[in-house]
């Protein structure tokens, strides 16, 4: 278990980001609502988005990919590196590209090479970034993230997805109710089963996207492989990888690949692998697991649910294997290279 009484100074910097992101997640809501309007509209005439993005923002769009579907819409979420290699036409589509500094290598080249089209926006935490400069943005309430691993730039990127959301006649209710009341269940259990692993896996369904940001932030801050893979191509073939020394954490909801997920868990105990399953579905855990348990919920309302707490458990699992945990030492918070 971490010890917090010598905390890394990068932790540090994380917990101040994490202690003000409900409250600037919920501003950001109900200061991007007139934008989202604009945004809606596009999103109404083209009935299509491209979500683009690089690292933590191209998480956020795998999560709200199934979101925008169910709505009507036809999402496609990629990174801004593959788009500039391998591009999908924009024509008649919405573009919303995401990057919490605004100028990340990926984004200034995108513009200056395709200059976007005339339905291209941004979602970003910084109000004066080449994104906000070039396109319509939403921007984030509180500014840049300065701490290394992304934590709040996530909770506020969704809060500005939610927006959309809500202006496309979604009922933010739920969402809204989880940001104003936060859960935050025991996760020393968790990271106990998981104390002799070298190697986790995370996987989702319908919550890909989140199992996508939670790998994101424990290779940057444990540095160990962490590898994202959605439950089907889990299936297919990388279960030949499981054991006691890898740790699997399974993000389920109340939706229809509930029992995808659980179905999963079940083949993962029997591989000897410690499994963790964070979970709003409601449904009684399944045995031989560690369950990090919430109020039933689904869409944006269980991504804010379980992902405070999943970065707790991402912080904590690295505190306890890497002393300067949250001081980047290969990579730099905003990239400006390729």
């Amino acid at each position: 278990m971490p010890n917090h009484i010598n905390r890394p100074t990068g932790l540090l910097a994380i917990d101040r980001e994490m202690a003000r992101q409900h409250a600037d997640t919920l501003a950001s809501y109900d200061a991007a609502k007139t934008g989202a309007r604009t945004i809606a509209a596009s999103l109404r005439k083209t009935k299509k988005v491209l979500l683009l993005g690089m690292g933590g923002s191209h998480a956020v769009g795998r999560a709200v990919e199934p979101l925008y579907r169910e709505l009507g819409i036809e999402a496609i979420a990629l990174p801004l590196s593959e788009q500039l290699g391998q591009p999908l036409s924009l024509e008649e589509r919405t573009v919303i590209v995401a990057s919490q500094s605004g100028e990340s290598a990926e984004v200034v080249r995108w513009f200056r090479e395709t200059g976007g089209n005339a339905d291209t926006f941004g979602l970003t935490l910084e109000g004066a970034s080449f994104l906000a400069r070039t396109v319509t943005s939403l921007i984030g309430v509180g500014g840049t993230e300065l701490a290394f691993a992304a934590t709040r730039s996530l909770m506020v990127t969704f809060g500005l997805h939610l927006a959309i959301f809500t202006a496309l006649g979604a009922d933010p209710s739920a969402a809204l109710a989880v940001l104003d009341a936060p859960e935050a269940p025991d996760i020393i259990p968790a990271l106990d089963a998981l104390t002799t692993v070298n190697t986790v896996v995370t996987s989702g369904r319908r919550l890909q996207g989140l199992a996508e940001a939670l790998a994101l932030g424990l290779t940057e801050l444990s540095r160990l492989p962490c590898f994202p893979l959605e439950g089907g191509q889990l299936r297919h073939g990388p279960m030949e990888m499981l054991g006691p020394d890898i740790g699997v954490v399974l993000f389920r909801g109340n939706d229809s690949t509930a029992g995808l997920v659980t179905a999963m868990a079940v083949s993962a105990v029997n591989t000897g692998a410690p499994v963790i399953i964070f979970d709003t579905s409601g449904n009684e855990p399944v045995a031989g697991t560690v369950s990090i348990s919430f109020r039933p919920s689904t869409g944006l309302a269980a991504i804010f649910a379980m992902l405070p707490t999943a970065q707790r458990f991402m912080i904590d699992f690295a505190e306890a294997r890497v002393d300067d945990a949250g001081t980047p030492v290969r990579s730099s918070k905003i990239t400006r290279s390729e």
